[in-house]
């Protein structure tokens, strides 16, 4: 008999995935906003343009669900502290094997689960970054700039994420990427405008799926052209140098100053 695990791993769809997990949360009481969503659509976007190599079905499934036993009031510490390892357990009541519960424990490092899953790094970022974008009661979002800073220099100055300097190249990226030429505003932010504006999660759902996904993905392709041609192009120029002067400068001082000097020319 299948379990609800192998349903929504079963099902490839992510827009019908957020909506089993919707109404799995309506009849368990299981904690599903509109923040999961949206850190949701951060790791799709993620995956998309770094191409690791994991199972991106279930790194999105994770991202659904690894919040489940989520408590609002950040200042209940122990239910913070607890929640992602409880969480673990009532999947593992559901159906999901060990390992994947085990990657949706270490969403953070509170239960201190190690070795690390790869796949939970992806999630860990995804959570943190996209948690600092949203308006709390004690605070507004970050800007996605700010927010980097704080992720990388803060929030995980002492930990090892294994994705950490690939995500930051994504979310600089995206910040290149203007979904308005009106009013220039760019990917990410565009994202966080749609998650303010819009009430209800069904709805938000359906605007970040079949509003936001496609136009913002043909201009993730378009950017990555740009970039590709500019790669290019400057590779391509005749007359840029073979050598960097740094690279002619370390040459010069382990060979001699003649065979510098040839290289140079």
């Amino acid at each position: 008999m299948d379990t609800f695990a192998d349903y929504i791993l079963g099902e490839k769809d992510l827009a019908s995935k957020m909506e089993i997990v919707y109404y799995l949360s309506k009849k368990n009481r299981i904690f599903f906003n509109k923040s999961v969503v949206f850190k949701t659509e951060i790791a799709r976007m993620f995956l998309d343009y770094s191409k690791i190599e994991v199972d991106k079905n279930l790194v999105l499934t994770a991202a659904l669900l690894c919040n489940v036993k989520k408590v609002d009031n950040a200042q209940d510490i122990e239910s913070v502290h607890a929640y992602a390892k409880k969480g673990a357990e009532y999947l593992g009541g559901i159906g999901f094997n060990k390992r994947f519960c085990k990657i949706c424990e270490e969403v953070n490092r509170y239960s201190n689960s190690n070795p690390r899953e790869k796949e939970s790094d992806i999630l860990e970022l995804v959570d943190k970054f996209g948690g600092m974008l949203l308006d709390r009661p004690e605070r507004l979002g970050y800007n996605p700039e700010d927010a980097l800073v704080l992720l990388e220099h803060r929030n995980l100055k002492n930990e090892y994420n294994r994705y950490m300097e690939t995500f930051i190249e994504f979310v600089k990226f995206m910040e290149e990427i203007k979904v308005s030429e009106i009013i220039n505003m760019t990917a990410l932010k565009r994202l966080i405008k749609i998650y303010n504006e819009t009430d209800g999660i069904i709805k938000f759902i359906k605007e970040v799926v079949y509003n936001y996904e496609p136009k913002v993905d043909k201009l993730i392709e378009k950017q990555k052209e740009k970039l590709s041609k500019e790669m290019f192009d400057s590779v391509s120029d005749p007359n840029r140098p073979l050598f960097s002067k740094a690279t002619v400068e370390k040459i010069m001082n382990h060979l001699g100053d003649d065979i510098g000097e040839n290289i140079e020319e």
